[in-house]
């Protein structure tokens, strides 16, 4: 079960789309914490150096289905297991 979880669906102009991911490339590429603008709200969030990615393309019933997924722990897990590194190396 998630702590948090955001879901936003919408229909967007091929432009509106490329400048959302956009937004997001430039928050991935500078890392450290980012604020997107997600229609009328902001989402802020701490991207780490290093994240985990899926890309899943569906094909069917007369639709394209593109997927990507970005995957990285939370500060509090990032954080318990450099504690445990530490303790280990101890």
């Amino acid at each position: 079960m998630s702590d948090l979880k955001f879901e936003q669906k919408s229909s967007l102009s091929r432009l509106e789309a490329a400048d959302q991911l956009s937004a997001l490339a430039e928050a991935l590429r500078h890392g450290g914490n980012a604020e997107l603008e997600l229609g009328p709200g902001t989402l802020s969030l701490r991207i780490p150096d290093e994240i985990r990615t899926e890309v899943e393309v569906e094909v069917g019933d007369g639709e394209i289905e593109l997927e990507i997924e970005l995957k990285w722990p939370t500060a509090q897990a990032g954080a318990a297991a450099s504690s445990r590194t530490a303790a280990d190396e101890e």
